[in-house]
């Protein structure tokens, strides 16, 4: 594979999301340029502007404004880029009409990748998800190799990105330089926007407002944190082989595992009601009946409860072994996450 030419500019779509932020900084220390598009300006917590406009101001960083279902904004941007990473993507649990999944998650990504055809791009990294993978079968850690235990899809989200993973393989049989990338749960300091709902979670644990163990707390997730993955993204532009995925996440552990870890980090003990599937679902199907009459966005929805009551235990090994990747354990993410936002919770009361 060629190596690339730093002397070029990377197109981001996404540039100024969760994942898309961590990033485009790392990429401006390392002396890249960026061209960064996103719909708007960022909107982050007390404690973190300083640093985002520090990276606004940098003298290699250009945003654009412009959305991957205008393909002509979409195309402008990406002219004279080599590099393209495709982050951009609808992650919300929840929207009014279900077909704005179908819009962003499969019509922006074709957007990306036939403006990247025409434009004869070198190389793309598609930011994916391992929700496309599916969930794991009980007690197995799985790879890229899986395929799909269940026809079921417990989110549009779940299923529109499924469904673009798809299309995108076969952009990739007719000659696109594309690779996947498929992050886990991310979290840790960043927008407190639902593609950080981690950080939220914690947040909620720790204040006591959130103890709910789902089923007890017995299914397992892979967790990656947030500045590893966008280095697990970056790893996929300089290493990544076209037509591979690559899983970036982290440790595997039960919510209930999680929230001990919390506990271990804050040194005292946090209180812990577990409960079954059956009060959460009753919940979020109250809470989505809600939105639908009233417009009120629902905290969680029965998809969103749903995915935590079955298990999504990856491993990360291969990206570990062909791109370098060397992700930090979650104990370890989960004491920076609980700092950063022990800065957010004192500035807040300044």
């Amino acid at each position: 594979m060629a190596e690339l030419n730093k002397e070029a500019t990377i197109f981001i779509t996404g540039a100024t999301g969760f994942i898309g932020t961590s990033l485009t900084r790392q990429l401006l220390a390392d002396g890249w340029r960026v061209r960064g598009m996103s719909r708007s300006k960022p909107q982050l917590p007390p404690g973190y502007e300083g640093d985002v406009k520090e990276l606004w101001e940098h003298p290699n960083f250009e945003h654009v404004f412009g959305d991957v279902n205008d393909y002509d904004s979409l195309a402008r941007g990406m002219n004279g880029c080599d590099y393209v990473l495709s982050l951009a993507g609808y992650a919300r649990n929840y929207a009014r009409d279900p077909q704005v999944f179908f819009r962003v998650n499969v019509d922006g990504m074709r957007n990306v990748f036939n403006a990247a055809e025409k434009l004869n791009v070198k190389k793309i990294v598609w930011v994916s998800t391992i929700v496309s993978f599916g969930p794991t079968p009980k007690g197995q850690t799985c790879d890229e190799t899986l395929d799909r235990i269940t026809d079921k899809y417990y989110t549009e989200y779940e299923e529109s990105k499924s469904i673009a993973e798809k299309e995108a393989l076969q952009y990739v049989k007719r000659g696109l330089p594309l690779v996947i990338v498929n992050p886990t749960r991310v979290y840790g300091p960043g927008q407190l926007s639902e593609g950080n709902a981690m950080a939220a979670l914690i947040r909620d644990y720790r204040r006591g407002t959130g103890p709910f163990l789902l089923n007890y707390g017995v299914n397992v997730g892979n967790y990656g944190y947030v500045d590893d993955v966008a280095r697990g993204v970056y790893l996929a532009l300089e290493q990544g082989k076209f037509g591979e995925r690559y899983i970036l996440g982290g440790d595997n552990a039960s919510l209930l595992e999680l929230y001990k870890l919390i506990d271990k980090v804050d040194g005292k003990t946090h209180w812990k009601l577990p409960m079954y599937k059956f009060i959460p679902l009753l919940v979020a199907h109250s809470l989505k009946l809600w939105a639908r009459l009233t417009g009120v966005y629902p905290r969680i929805t029965p998809g969103w409860v749903r995915t935590f009551l079955v298990d999504w235990k990856y491993s990360c090994d291969k990206a570990k072994k062909e791109l370098g990747y060397d992700p930090i354990s979650l104990e370890e993410g989960l004491k920076r996450t609980c700092e950063w936002l022990d800065r957010v919770a004192a500035k807040k009361r300044t």
